[in-house]
């Protein structure tokens, strides 16, 4: 079952309420996304360490209802 965008927002923005999100359809099926999240929580992070925390902030969707997504993160400075 496809995941819609504003699940995945709403994941994303629980987890990282300042988050500024872009989300879009790579294939036109609600199944494989690009995603940029640029949050200050990364602030300090190595790039694998922010995946990391969007990965579960997804909580365990990805790679189950979430199939593929390409994913890009900031902290925005």
């Amino acid at each position: 079952m496809p995941l819609p965008a504003s699940t995945i927002e709403n994941l994303i923005l629980e987890a990282f309420p300042d988050a500024k999100i872009k989300i879009v359809d790579l294939a036109g099926d609600n199944d494989h996304w690009s995603v940029e999240v640029i949050s200050k929580d990364f602030q300090g992070k190595s790039r694998i360490e922010q995946h990391k925390m969007v990965y579960a902030a997804l909580k365990g969707k990805m790679g189950g209802e979430l199939h593929a997504m390409q994913l890009k993160t900031g902290s925005g400075d």
